[in-house]
């Protein structure tokens, strides 16, 4: 799909589809828009009678335009109300011009919003449009190539943003990559595989790549990592790509997904019912920071950044770990594993441990950790735990940026008490209850000074229904947010 950035105003633009954007309450006829609605033979008017169009927030109409004009179809998209013109607004807004140009088999898109921030609002048009479009075939033997699409989208009224539909573009490269992961099964993507794609990655972006295998992560006493991996045939592979600034870097962070490629839950088997048949999701923190990986290499920020995984799968077999096993992480603490379905903590705790010696300013985790966080916060909304203001502050600003949702939790010290073991340091789980949050505390043993942040990204990062620009499937959750993090630290 090629972007446009023009002059051309929304009275001379001809083509397929001209989407224009609406505030409620604001869609009288006037100026330009009344000349339009001349120019259209009355359509304009027509589709808001017909449809009570009223400029609400995800409303829209769409009509054809009779007689010989260059135009051939209207879309009008409601946008809410103008005091809550948010970038989100816009994205949900593009989005929906995107679905109906597709509905109407356009192929040439015009886009007629509200300026704003120019740069700002073509961002988010391109990466409403970007995402809505995008689609997965690649499992399918007959796949809908014949269907018209949108080929190129007009932005009218924006010359000069090149940059701005680049940036977004990149972006969303990024957060393609973390949709085919998490989407493909676990038969596709395996630590062998995720170990060749970060090959590929640091080949083609400039990257630096470490890959530590079983014998390396056994030197560096990783006892939680392996302890998940000894059940699967297939080799662990602990992920450690480097994207380095030229000149000196502003600032170093630090990424670390939860890189389980399929959780069987271990001995503690998941039964029938408990959607093991989609724990070939439980990567999608890995898939998240590689994502970043590759948009943050093609942006070229002036920060260093370090994408860690530790990537394995929980399986079953006569070597795997069992309910009441003592295993010891890479700092020396010891864990009483009182459940083997428990184990994406096991795996961060060593990626944690790693990632707190290369001394970064600051680190943040993201996995699919906890069921206990979508029954708090539901699957539209990720936790957020970090004892640092500052780094939760960035975070969420990125993330308000991104229109990804995040809600910060508390870190309750107190609740640690629910962890302890009696031989060993720490189990672990804990109670039933507060489970997010005793799952936060115990990563923060493997954490000593640098500020730290952990996100459970268990909800969002899959929708079984349409939202928005996000469709059925992978969503690609949090790779904007991470980028927008990163970059807001160059």
């Amino acid at each position: 799909m090629e972007f446009r950035a023009t002059d051309t105003n929304r009275l001379d633009w001809s083509g397929d589809v001209l989407a224009i954007g609406l505030f409620e309450g604001q869609v009288q006829l006037s100026g330009d828009l009344a000349e339009l609605n001349q120019k259209l033979g009355g359509t304009l008017q027509e589709l808001i009678e017909e449809s009570d169009f009223q400029g609400k927030a995800d409303s829209s109409a769409s009509g054809r335009v009779g007689g010989n004009s260059p135009i051939r179809k209207v879309v009008l998209v409601g946008l809410g109300s103008a005091e809550d013109y948010t970038l989100e607004a816009i994205r949900r807004g593009a989005a929906a011009s995107g679905q109906a140009a597709k509905a109407l088999k356009g192929k040439t898109l015009g886009i007629s919003f509200p300026v704003g921030n120019a740069s700002e609002t073509v961002g988010a048009i391109v990466e409403g449009l970007e995402l809505v479009l995008y689609q997965d075939n690649r499992f399918k033997s007959e796949t809908k190539d014949k269907e018209i699409k949108v080929e190129s989208v007009d932005l009218l009224g924006f010359p000069g943003t090149e940059a701005a539909i680049t940036l977004a573009q990149q972006v969303c490269s990024g957060v393609f990559l973390a949709r085919e992961l998490v989407a493909a099964p676990a038969n596709e993507v395996n630590p062998i595989t995720m170990a060749e794609l970060a090959k590929s990655l640091a080949a083609e972006y400039g990257l630096e790549l470490e890959i530590l295998e079983r014998e390396d992560c056994e030197k560096l006493g990783m006892g939680a990592f392996l302890g998940v991996a000894q059940a699967s045939d297939l080799p662990p592979k602990f992920i450690h790509l480097t994207y380095k600034p030229q000149g000196t870097p502003t600032r170093k962070l630090a990424i670390v997904g939860k890189g389980l490629t399929f959780d069987s839950g271990g001995l503690n088997l998941k039964p029938t019912g408990s959607g093991i048949e989609m724990m070939k999701m439980d990567m999608a923190g890995a898939a998240a920071t590689f994502g970043a990986a590759k948009a943050i290499a093609t942006l070229k920020p002036t920060v260093e950044v370090h994408f860690i995984s530790a990537v394995t799968e929980n399986m079953i077999s006569g070597r795997a770990m069992r309910p009441g096993d003592f295993l010891r992480a890479s700092n020396g603490k010891t864990i009483e594993v009182n459940n083997t379905d428990a184990e994406g903590r096991l795996t961060l705790a060593d990626a944690l441990v790693f990632a707190d010696r290369l001394g970064v300013d600051a680190m943040v985790d993201l996995a699919t950790l906890t069921g206990a966080c979508i029954i708090a916060l539901g699957d539209d909304i990720a936790g957020l735990w970090s004892p640092d203001d500052q780094l939760a502050q960035q975070l969420q600003s990125a993330s308000q940026k991104a229109g990804e949702k995040f809600w910060r939790m508390p870190i309750e010290e107190r609740y640690f008490e629910g962890l302890k073991a009696i031989h060993a340091d720490m189990k672990n789980t804990g109670p039933r209850a507060a489970g997010s949050i005793t799952a936060t505390l115990f990563l923060k043993q493997f954490v000593k000074d640098t500020p730290w942040a952990h996100l459970d990204i268990a909800g969002p990062v899959w929708t079984d229904k349409d939202k928005g620009y996000n469709k059925t499937g992978a969503t690609g959750f949090p790779v904007r947010t991470l980028v927008n993090w990163v970059l807001a630290n160059s």
